[in-house]
């Protein structure tokens, strides 16, 4: 069957904050300059907002750039922020640092706590209010390109297709959606980003971009442990002092409190499980007594980038572009990217506009890449480049070196730190290492990854192909089982990879749980071979979260 196609002025692949940003400022200048253009945009979730999980603290920098009268618009910024706490934790202590000796990155004076999925609801209907087209539960599947090699716009993947690639009664083939120019939103570790930065080799003279995890809770607490716009981070245990990573608990509207955990993928003990670092996160006495009587609500994973400038690839190509966290956007230092996908979505489109408002098509948006150079968001990232390779020498070290960093030199040291390694690159034999015994969870405080996946509302049509693929079907068992014993298993947050064997202990195989994929993005990161190739499934799968 012949695929049906649409063209557009502009296509944006992501109904995140960068991508509806994007879609928003061109239909504010076009109506600006009262012209037409056409815009549209494509979401893999049932919904907007479906897919999105943060934390989420958003600076209002760029909403109040892109709507300067958003809260009259009823923005779902209700919460602002009231009191910063930041502790490092041991396993039974909590030592608080005083406000005035905390770098400004982790001050939130002036910031909102937030649901970033509701915040993407509200902008889409916004975008949709100004025109753009909105097509969710359509995953963009394959990169178009045009004769000379430059990007033509995408196609969704096919529906109705079976497990063993054959065609079901209710088949329908993807679309084609055509544009002058296409704006990759996917969000961290995008598919098609990737295929993108290798085929115009993007990352070259970049270093490599680096990866967390981030596991996220929403919890509706007892309202005499509630604090509305309370902000709590932490650093140290339950992690070592040599893996990076760390919490955040922030505190919204009607009792509910965000909390989660984000693990550094560049650590080094296979044995380690983000997920169960998470659980046993929440036992410590300064954080259960904020639990305690409460019920969970919510469960979500995400993998976010972190790498920073240096990580940045090239952004433009001919016929298009990334934008936000496709891109690497996320400022590490301040746990923050809604604000700079925003930023980078609104600067792409002002330069797509302009090209299309001249008649240019199909070549590089060089105005995109100069803005950003020009822009606050630049300087931000300037100023926070050198957090996360100063983190990675330990806890201790990491944090007397940022603090140096940001508070004696303002982020403005004369020298810049460099990422020398990918996150896949950096696990060790587990012979080499201590195995970690993780609590079994109560059902109460701590639970396990199906109860958890349950409440994350994930969902994929039965009999779809298998969107975790392989490269090599012999790699699980003969390098990553013999090497590393199976790490899938425990850096998965959703119980995806599952290592069975016969009743005898014989013929290990890895078992590929697909429906429970939360599209977190991690196994494709972290695969010490790079074997596992994540791809996106039918249009409309995956998790449905709400509030997150």
């Amino acid at each position: 069957m012949q695929r049906d196609s649409m063209e557009y002025d502009v296509v944006i692949v992501g109904g995140g904050p960068a991508g509806l940003a994007a879609a928003i400022r061109l239909k504010q200048l076009a109506a600006a300059a009262q012209q037409e253009i056409g815009v549209c945009v494509l979401e893999k979730g049932s919904e907007i907002g479906a897919h999105i999980l943060s934390g989420a603290v958003m600076d209002p920098i760029a909403m109040n750039e892109l709507f300067p009268d958003w809260k009259e618009r009823d923005a779902p910024l209700n919460t602002p922020v009231m009191q910063d706490k930041f502790l490092f934790l041991t396993e039974t202590g909590a030592t608080g640092v005083p406000n005035f000796m905390l770098p400004q990155c982790f001050r939130n004076h002036g910031n909102y706590v937030v649901s970033l999925a509701n915040v993407c609801r509200w902008l889409g209907s916004q975008a949709e209010a100004l025109g753009v087209e909105i097509y969710p539960g359509f995953a963009a599947a394959e990169v178009l390109y045009a004769d000379d090699g430059s990007v033509r716009g995408v196609a969704t993947g096919d529906m109705g297709v079976g497990r063993d690639g054959s065609h079901l009664d209710n088949y329908a083939p993807g679309m084609e959606l055509l544009g002058k120019y296409t704006l990759f939103a996917e969000g961290c570790r995008g598919q098609l980003g990737r295929q993108l930065e290798a085929k115009f080799h993007l990352h070259d003279g970049a270093d490599p971009q680096t990866y967390g995890i981030g596991l996220k809770e929403l919890w509706e607490v007892k309202p005499e442990h509630h604090q509305p716009g309370l902000v709590v981070h932490t650093a140290g245990w339950p992690l070592d002092r040599s893996t990076y990573g760390g919490s955040f608990m922030y505190h919204m509207e009607d009792n509910l409190v965000a909390i989660g955990f984000v693990v550094g993928l560049a650590y080094s003990n296979p044995y380690l499980s983000p997920f169960e670092e998470f659980q046993r996160y929440k036992t410590h006495p300064a954080i259960r007594a904020y639990l305690e009587g409460g019920k969970r609500l919510a469960y979500g994973a995400r993998a976010l980038t972190a790498g920073g400038l240096q990580s940045l690839p090239k952004l433009v190509f001919p016929g298009g572009c990334l934008i936000g966290d496709n891109a690497g956007f996320l400022n590490a230092s301040r746990i923050k990217g809604s604000h700079a996908a925003i930023k980078s979505g609104m600067l792409a489109a002002e330069a797509a506009y302009a090209a299309v408002k001249v008649g240019r098509q199909a070549d590089e948006l060089d105005d995109y890449p100069s803005a950003f150079r020009a822009s606050w968001l630049f300087d931000e990232l300037h100023k926070a480049r050198n957090f996360k390779p100063w983190m990675s020498k330990g806890l201790y070290t990491g944090t007397l070196m940022v603090g140096i960093d940001q508070i004696v030199f303002g982020g403005r040291a004369p020298w810049t730190l460099h990422h020398q390694h990918a996150d896949n690159e950096c696990l060790r034999p587990a012979a080499e290492c201590e195995p970690i015994i993780y609590p079994k969870p109560d059902g109460v405080l701590t639970f396990d990854r199906l109860s958890s996946v349950f409440i994350s509302n994930t969902n994929h049509t039965e009999n779809q192909p298998v969107h975790l693929t392989l490269k090599d079907a012999t790699v699980p068992i003969a390098i990553n089982l013999a090497r590393y014993d199976a790490p899938e298993q425990r850096y998965c947050p959703a119980g995806v990879y599952e290592i069975v064997r016969n009743d005898d202990g014989s013929n290990p195989r890895l078992q590929i749980n697909a429906q429970n994929c939360v599209h977190c993005k991690t196994c494709d990161i972290k695969d010490p071979t790079q074997n596992i190739v994540w791809v996106a499934p039918e249009g409309g799968g995956g998790p449905n979260y709400p509030n997150m």
